[in-house]
């Protein structure tokens, strides 16, 4: 029997690319223990469109 979990999916979202105003979106899709990591994700993670590593913050 499977366990019932923690883990939810989550999607990240670059904070940069909003302020640059260039089209499209960079997002993420992950995985967290809502258990233990109750406030929102923020990671360092790659951006194609600006071709740079930026801040990627949980969204929703």
């Amino acid at each position: 029997m499977a366990k019932k979990g923690n883990r939810v999916q989550v999607i990240m979202e670059c904070t940069e690319h909003k302020e640059s105003g260039l089209p499209g979106t960079s997002r993420y899709i992950t995985t967290k223990n809502k258990k233990n990591t109750p406030d929102r994700l923020e990671r360092k993670k790659f951006n194609p469109i600006l071709r740079k590593v930026t801040v990627h913050r949980e969204i929703k």
